[in-house]
């Protein structure tokens, strides 16, 4: 996979992560534990997405 290709594919995941913790949290009965768990992975995601970024500007 080419590093565009690997930046698409975490920025869909990205969004698909935003997409259910929104989901999850419209529940009445949200589970905090598995927010928190998409939220943590959420992150991750940004955060793999900011060192492209990063490895990009040099």
């Amino acid at each position: 996979m080419t590093t565009e290709g690997h930046i698409a594919a975490l920025e869909r995941r990205h969004q698909e992560l935003d997409r259910q913790i929104q989901a999850e949290m419209q529940n009445r009965q949200y589970d905090d534990l598995m927010v928190s768990a998409l939220k943590r992975k959420k992150l991750e995601v940004k955060d793999e997405l900011a060192r492209f970024n990063i490895a990009d500007r040099h």
